[in-house]
């Protein structure tokens, strides 16, 4: 882990560990380095592991935002031996091909969740498959998102959606403020299957499609499935096991009142 190549954001308090950190260690290139060291917030490192998961390196995060989920803790005492003994956590992604505009078609990664949003004062009018069989007819409402385990205590969890072990091998299907039908709380499912969300009346009520960072406008359906050729490799403290955190989560929501 001696070869380390560093990202930083540019709030003020990673650009005062750049200042430190690149006196004292070369700053290699991510395809010659042993690990990607980012330092900002969750928003950030999903931005950048999507953008150099290419290289098959284990991500390090030290946040420098706000929560921090992703991260840990925001220190750069004895960097080099923390990471050395890092636990690795092997997270999933989605796979979306979405189908938008006048004919336009892309392929969109997901690390945290997939949401599709009205994208106007009417409300979305959404059929969802899953697999072959067809869960939801007609959608009213904000819209809908699919998350995966590593998401789902982000805005999955924002919407009332379930919290999923990292282990759990599902996907949540989640409504936002959904009108009709009114009280459909969403669905868990396997993360073997394949979601199609269709758009019932794109030209009234056009829809947004966001893969975390990434946004798409005026799109008329979506097929989803977990993307089997890119799992990420996130390393942690022995004291901010993400798995650890997600199983607090789910011990809170089981507590709560929603």
């Amino acid at each position: 882990m001696k070869k380390l190549h560093f990202i930083f954001d540019k709030n003020k308090k990673s650009l005062a560990y750049k200042k430190k950190l690149l006196k004292k260690f070369k700053n290699y290139s991510p395809k010659k380095s042993s690990c990607i060291v980012v330092f900002g917030g969750d928003g950030f490192m999903l931005k950048n592991l999507k953008k150099f998961y290419k290289f098959k390196k284990p991500f390090y995060g030290i946040n420098c935002g706000s929560y921090g989920f992703l991260m840990n803790n925001s220190s750069i005492e004895n960097l080099d031996k923390r990471i050395l003994k890092s636990k690795k956590t092997t997270i999933d992604s989605l796979s979306i091909n979405c189908a938008y505009g006048n004919g336009l078609n892309q392929n969109l990664l997901a690390i945290n969740e997939i949401s599709i949003f009205r994208q106007s004062k009417q409300t979305a009018s959404l059929n969802i498959s899953v697999g072959k069989k067809e869960i939801i007819k007609k959608l009213i409402g904000d819209g809908v998102l699919i998350s995966t385990p590593a998401g789902s205590t982000a805005y999955n969890l924002s919407v009332h959606g379930p919290v999923l072990s990292l282990n759990s091998g599902k996907l949540a299907v989640t409504p936002i403020s959904p009108f009709r039908p009114r009280r459909w709380k969403g669905k868990i499912i396997s993360n073997k299957s394949v979601v199609k969300i269709k758009n019932l009346d794109s030209k009234k009520r056009p829809i947004a499609a966001v893969a975390d960072n990434i946004e798409l406008r005026n799109v008329k359906n979506l097929t989803i499935r977990r993307n089997k050729k890119v799992n990420i490799n996130l390393l942690f403290d022995s004291n901010r096991s993400l798995n650890n955190r997600i199983k607090k989560e789910i011990k809170r929501q089981k507590g709560s009142n929603y």
